[in-house]
């Protein structure tokens, strides 16, 4: 059924888990120490003039990049099937539409999802997959 192994679709779901969670950053005027807040400000400031790499979405990005067509693919199908919670049976024409839908940037769309990690482990649970199968 699957053109991607399950457990690689689990090891992605670790890592979104992992980028979802990152922390909020600092909201200013929130810390005790005004130094702190000017300090937040400036680094806020310099935020605009540099693009901050993220080394999990980096990682993730890369990853998926790296994937053949059909596991990418793969990829966004079960991230679809995962989030407009239709059945198993759907798998077919969920895929074909992923594929027809497929282009160079399947890694920032897929990454640009909120909530990739629940989408993609209810997309496999959908299948009959379990990522706790694939924990050592």
């Amino acid at each position: 059924m699957l053109e991607i192994n399950p457990e690689t679709v689990c090891f992605l779901i670790l890592k979104a888990h992992q980028y979802d969670v990152k922390a909020e950053p600092a909201v200013l005027g929130d810390s005790a120490h005004p130094i702190d807040d000017e300090v937040l400000e400036d680094l806020d400031a310099r935020a605009g003039d540099a693009v901050v790499a993220d080394p999990i979405y980096e990682e993730m990005k890369s990853f998926i990049e790296d994937m053949n067509e059909d596991a990418q693919i793969d990829v966004v199908a079960l991230m679809w099937l995962g989030r407009d919670g239709v059945s198993a049976d759907d798998w077919r024409q969920v895929r074909a539409e992923a594929a027809r839908a497929r282009n160079e940037h399947s890694a920032e769309y897929l990454l640009g999802t909120p909530l990739l990690a629940d989408y993609l482990s209810e997309g496999l649970n959908c299948l009959g997959y379990d990522c706790e199968d694939y924990r050592r």
